[in-house]
């Protein structure tokens, strides 16, 4: 517990019908910060505590009237967020275990070797009280956000106010919207949200990854084919425009789609038609286009990869989305959205995230964005024993515990760091390990070209991109972007 969590102001009640004892406490805990109120009755603090909130209650467990346990169990029945510490000079297994039954956060045995040992139970008692209020307000947040039109943009940080502000400006218009922000960081949620603030939202949303396709599946995708246009078009095949017609079109990684596929995009957006692969007649189409892309554009229109008059036509709106990094207030609001979201799609009990668990969740600069967080949390609830999430069940990547590996076997001074791991986590890291050299060299061998690398590695472009986008935190920030990526550092 560091010193900063120590002085956490609380409002604390101390029962003891040791006055000498009372008085003590009370000083203690009033020095490292907290409102303490002492009482000397167990009747009276059942009364005090049925009219007023507390964070922490210290009980002796040998009183009159009312016992300690008798007094927990009426807190807990009443107030079962507030945290109880229980006191006795008589310690026996059985009243410990009674205590931790009926809810008791700590025991603590009289006479204590060190007061300091009071104050650290309070301390990390406030702390789990505070975890307790934070997560009802995060639930109350995302209860409040259900239902709304920009729902699944969490966050409430300055940066995600303005893009609520954006979308909810410019959401009830035809204009088209360019998306940009880093990879993970929820392009298409804002898309999203867009369309279902819009008055197209009863008519189609579809979406389409550009860098996924071929040239020529592109434009068949995009704008539909006639039969005989190209090998394997054995019959009419209507495009996404069509399929989106009266609604709104994503277009995400549109940084990638070829020149060829540029000009006839740009038709659509001037002309309001399309023209299907094979066919030299127009057809009309009424389609609002998004599109999102994590490359710089205005970096490819000058190095002749984007069309400059496209550019102009799709960044009439533009909505820049911050990486997670930049908006580190909206993590724990984001962690129990994930966790009440896989808890109830894994039919898990886990409720809430420890703070030591968010603390280093907010500690880590998620170079994967929201993307990544979402895939920790999924892991941590899977992984999860009991209501919360502890540092344990974090990947990691995000508490630190990496171990040093080689690229064969390990040397026998490595040995004790290999071996802590498991054989999963071991396996893990060696294939990370191999997969980030691999493709480094891969992408040195074929000068940053991803197509050519793709083809080296007898992989389809897409997949040999997904895993080349786990690694471009890693990106020289000043390298020049082909339709390809960046050196990896």
């Amino acid at each position: 517990m560091n010193e900063a969590t120590e002085a956490r102001p609380a409002r604390v009640l101390v029962v003891d019908d040791e006055p000498t004892l009372l008085r003590a406490m009370e000083a203690l805990l009033r020095r490292k910060g907290h409102e303490v109120i002492g009482l000397d009755s167990s009747i009276a603090a059942t009364q005090r505590l049925a009219q007023e909130d507390f964070d922490v209650a210290l009980f002796d467990i040998k009183m009159p009237q009312l016992s300690g346990l008798e007094l927990l169990n009426a807190v807990k029945h009443r107030r079962p967020e507030v945290e109880v510490i229980m006191m006795t000079g008589h310690a026996t297994v059985e009243t410990a275990l009674a205590a931790v039954r009926a809810g008791a956060y700590d025991y603590l045995t009289k006479p204590f070797e060190d007061v300091e040992v009071v104050a650290r139970a309070v301390a990390k008692a406030a702390e789990r009280k505070m975890l307790f209020d934070r997560n009802r307000q995060l639930e109350s947040a995302l209860r409040e956000r259900e239902g709304t039109p920009s729902e699944g943009l969490v966050g409430t940080s300055a940066p995600m106010r303005e893009v609520t502000r954006m979308v909810e400006a410019v959401a009830y218009s035809a204009t088209t919207v360019l998306i940009t922000g880093e990879s993970g960081t929820g392009k298409e949620l804002v898309a999203r949200a867009l369309h279902t603030r819009s008055p197209r939202r009863s008519h189609p949303f579809v979406a389409l990854n550009c860098g996924a396709l071929t040239e020529t599946l592109l434009e068949s995708e995009l704008f539909g084919h006639v039969k005989g246009a190209f090998t394997g078009a054995q019959r009419d095949q209507r495009g996404l425009f069509d399929a989106a017609d009266g609604g709104t079109i994503f277009l995400d990684e549109i940084g990638d789609i070829p020149l060829s596929t540029q000009v006839r995009l740009l038709r659509v957006l001037q002309e309001g038609e399309i023209k299907r692969v094979g066919s030299a007649d127009p057809v009309r189409v009424d389609v609002r286009v998004l599109a999102a892309t994590h490359r710089d554009l205005p970096k490819l229109v000058k190095a002749g990869r984007f069309r400059e008059d496209l550019f102009y036509r799709l960044n009439v709106i533009n909505i820049p989305l911050p990486p997670l990094r930049e908006r580190v207030e909206d993590i724990p609001l984001l962690a129990h959205h994930f966790v009440r979201r896989y808890a109830e799609r894994l039919g898990k009990k886990v409720r809430t995230v420890a703070p030591e668990a968010l603390e280093l969740m907010c500690g880590y600069r998620w170079p994967g964005n929201v993307r990544e967080l979402e895939n920790a949390i999924e892991r941590a609830v899977v992984l999860c024993r009991g209501d919360s999430v502890v540092p344990g069940d974090l990947p990691p990547a995000v508490t630190g515990r990496t171990a040093p590996l080689v690229r064969e076997a390990p040397a026998s001074g490595d040995e004790a760091a290999w071996l802590a791991l498991s054989y999963a986590a071991a396996k893990e890291q060696a294939l990370r390990r191999f997969e980030k050299g691999y493709v480094e060299a891969l992408m040195r061998a074929c000068d940053g070209n991803i197509s050519a690398a793709a083809r080296k590695a007898g992989m389809d472009r897409s997949n040999f991109k997904r895993v080349l986008r786990k690694y471009r935190t890693d990106v020289e920030p000043d390298t020049e972007e082909d339709g390809s990526s960046r050196a990896l550092a």
